[in-house]
């Protein structure tokens, strides 16, 4: 027992390090797992030599991700896509097996053993490729729906794979009369299930939703799962084929985004669980004795994946350019490679060494794949001469909206958000140009008559085409962190000067971004929360002009340039005495014998007076927030910020040195 326990602990103290690591490198954390499996496996330190329990274990990590799977599966989505996911997908996995089939049989492979492999290999990472995608701002690009539709069927063909894999293992007579009884089994399950399992498992799901009982709901979803990966087991299927079917029932249902929620944490923990095992069988001696065939493998995968969906992506009527990215985007292998694997070796297809190999050759395909991702724009610039031609055209665009323009504003994205300020902007006279990468909504918006063109923020020439350096200002209104980031660090890097507010969901990111350079970040959260509030106290009675002052008081200390107003003459006889005593901004020029000149704004200490320097205007460039070593010069314009009396007696020390 204290042997257990011990490896227990040492596995999870493994698996926290190893997976703390990789995912602050933004690696794959399933190769942290793999590493910690060879590391206590019986070809390093022995930790676990029999591993048959460990592996019934971990087979439930499949299963649950098989459940997560079968949830998201949704016909409408499918048949939205059908072109994409059962061609080019289609086109895809069934050339890679072909070609490995034909392959393998080269090298004295049987055709079995060919297609497992082929199969395997023919998987790309969901995990990987989607968050990519994602942080990339491309799911909605051509070559992001053609590499989501490819992921899809993948995902599907993985269940008829795991049927066909323990057939294969079989005498070659009777694979023919196996294989139409695995058919005729799934065939006979599906239909039953689907037939009547819908209406039941609404019904069931209703009574058991309406105990109110999380526990209660918790134990009905893993009851549905494992209970039905235990009836395909009985019939002769695989156990991830039953759950497969009980994400399928529940995803028809309202119920699925809660049961995914709450499957979640099993799927992680007992997929992990999985891949250590998978990495137990690692030997890295003989992956290093193998070294050469390792690096072979891993150069076929890449190419002859890259080729394959790259031709697939071409025959469907793809430009060069987006083929040669799609076949970038899923030429590294995925996790999926690895289950099929662990199927592999218990039907004994392939040899122990070949295994090795492939499963070496996989970890590194997917170590390699945010940096193939990364580079792929500069490979399919030197791979495809027509994208030179493309990229010009798509800037010219670009160039033409803002030729005639001075003093615009830049909107890096075009969705909700950037859709009303562009409407305010357009009824205040501004012009704008707005930058988006969903190329339908840039259809239609641009059809509409909206400035709106094709182009990533993140680009220096898309910028510069955009006239970042005529603009007055630039909106970033990604909700995603780190692509607001990678904007404003291009924007940075091509005119240092120019403001930039940012939009973002909450405050866990405001002070990233604030030292990134943004002149202002307006956090969603703290906006609907002062709606709620102004309403929330309308309602129960307080005074509307007590809500809109309570309202201008926590705006003024949570954004610092919304902070007082320039108020003219003509407002005066308007103002309350309270309303006059409020802080605001003022301008102070700088004119010829101002005490000022010469000398820093510390030197001047203005903030004894209670006064604040909230920006400088130097030769039509304005700096927001100057530091105090900052040395004024002559027509020098400073905005102070302060009550009445206070920048009364700071504009006297400003020009007479009192």
């Amino acid at each position: 027992m204290v042997n257990t326990l011990e490896l227990v602990l040492a596995l999870l103290a493994g698996a926290v390090l190893v997976v703390g690591i990789f995912r602050s490198l933004n690696l794959p954390p399933v190769l942290g797992y793999l590493m910690v499996g060879a590391a206590v496996g019986p070809h390093a330190m022995n930790l676990m030599p029999d591993t048959g329990g460990a592996r019934y274990l971990a087979e439930f990590g499949v299963v649950f991700l098989m459940f997560t799977i079968g949830l998201e599966f949704s016909l409408p989505r499918l048949y939205s896509m059908k072109r994409i996911v059962f061609g080019l997908g289609a086109m895809q996995v069934l050339a890679s097996i072909v070609l490995a089939m034909i392959a393998g049989r080269i090298g004295g492979l049987g055709w079995g053993a060919g297609f497992a492999l082929g199969g395997t290999l023919a998987m790309s990472s969901t995990a990987i490729l989607s968050k990519l995608l994602s942080d990339r701002l491309e799911l909605d690009s051509r070559q992001g729906r053609e590499t989501i539709g490819v992921l899809l069927f993948q995902d599907l063909a993985v269940v008829p794979l795991l049927i066909l894999i323990p057939a294969l293992s079989g005498p070659a007579d009777a694979l023919f009369d196996t294989l139409a009884l695995a058919t005729a089994k799934a065939v006979a399950l599906l239909s039953l299930v689907l037939f009547f399992g819908q209406r039941v498992m609404r019904t069931w799901f209703f009574y058991v939703a309406r105990q109110k009982s999380a526990e209660l709901f918790m134990l009905n979803v893993l009851l549905i799962t494992l209970g039905l990966a235990w009836l395909t087991e009985i019939v002769g299927l695989s156990l991830a084929l039953g759950a497969f079917l009980a994400g399928m029932l529940i995803s028809e249902t309202e119920y699925r985004y809660h049961v995914e929620e709450d499957i979640k944490p099993f799927r992680d923990v007992l997929l992990g669980l999985f891949f250590v095992t998978v990495g137990m069988f690692l030997d890295v001696g003989q992956i290093i004795l193998s070294l050469p065939a390792v690096l072979a493998m891993l150069a076929a995968l890449l190419v002859g994946k890259f080729l394959i969906a790259g031709a697939a992506s071409r025959l469907l009527g793809s430009p060069q350019g987006t083929a040669a990215r799609t076949g970038l985007w899923l030429c590294a292998g995925g996790e999926f490679g690895f289950v099929l694997l662990s199927q592999i070796d218990e039907a004994r297809l392939l040899p122990p060494a070949l295994s090795q190999v492939v499963v070496a050759a996989l970890v590194l395909s997917m170590l390699l794949a945010p940096l193939i991702v990364q580079a792929s724009e500069k490979i399919v610039l030197r791979l495809v001469p027509s994208e030179w031609m493309s990229r010009s055209l798509q800037l010219t665009s670009i160039a033409t909206q803002s030729m005639f323009v001075d003093k615009h504003a830049i909107l890096c994205g075009f969705g909700r958000n950037g859709q009303y300020l562009g409407r305010l902007l357009e009824q205040e006279g501004i012009t704008y140009i707005a930058l988006d990468l969903d190329p339908e909504r840039v259809r239609e918006a641009a059809a509409a008559g909206e400035t709106v063109v094709f182009g990533d923020a993140a680009k220096r020439e898309t910028l510069m085409a955009a006239g970042i350096a005529r603009a007055s200002v630039v909106v970033i209104t990604y909700a995603d962190t780190d692509a607001a980031l990678r904007a404003m660090s291009m924007v940075r890097a091509c005119r240092p000067d120019v403001p930039v507010v940012v939009r973002t969901a909450d405050e866990r990111d405001l002070e990233k971004l604030q030292e990134a350079g943004a002149a202002e970040v307006v956090p969603e959260s703290v906006e609907s929360s002062l709606m709620l509030a102004s309403h929330a106290l309308a309602l129960v009675g307080i005074p509307l002009p007590r809500i809109l002052k309570r309202i201008r008081e926590i705006r003024a200390e949570r954004y610092h340039l919304l902070r007082g107003i320039y108020r003219g003459g003509e407002h005066l006889h308007e103002e309350s005495l309270e309303e006059r005593q409020q802080v605001r901004l003022h301008s102070v020029p700088l004119e010829a014998g101002a005490y000022a000149i010469g000398k820093s704004l510390a030197e001047l200490r203005l903030r004894e007076l209670g006064v604040e320097i909230t920006a400088v205007r130097r030769q039509r460039i304005r700096v927001v927030d100057p530091v105090p070593e900052t040395r004024l010069e002559l027509e020098d314009v400073l905005v102070l910020l302060g009550t009445p009396s206070q920048i009364s007696s700071a504009e006297t020390r400003l020009l007479k040195g009192v």
